[in-house]
């Protein structure tokens, strides 16, 4: 994990990431997968900025893999 997942900055579409999904959010489950959107407007968010993945799968990023 290199940059933080809270700023809006460091996150763009096309870059691995893991998120946690709303319904793992208890356990932590990470799942990981490509950037297709951003959904969170503000530029940080304490949880993780609210991504949408390729697959269509939508959660907070947790870690940045690597940028495309």
């Amino acid at each position: 994990m290199t940059k933080s997942g809270q700023e809006r900055k460091n996150i763009q579409p096309g870059i691995e990431v893991d998120i946690v999904l709303k319904q793992d959010q208890r356990t932590g489950k990470t799942t990981r997968g490509i950037v297709k959107d951003l959904l969170t407007k503000s530029p940080h968010h304490p949880h993780g900025i609210k991504v949408r993945l390729q697959d269509g799968q939508v959660g907070r990023v947790k870690a940045i893999i690597k940028n495309s």
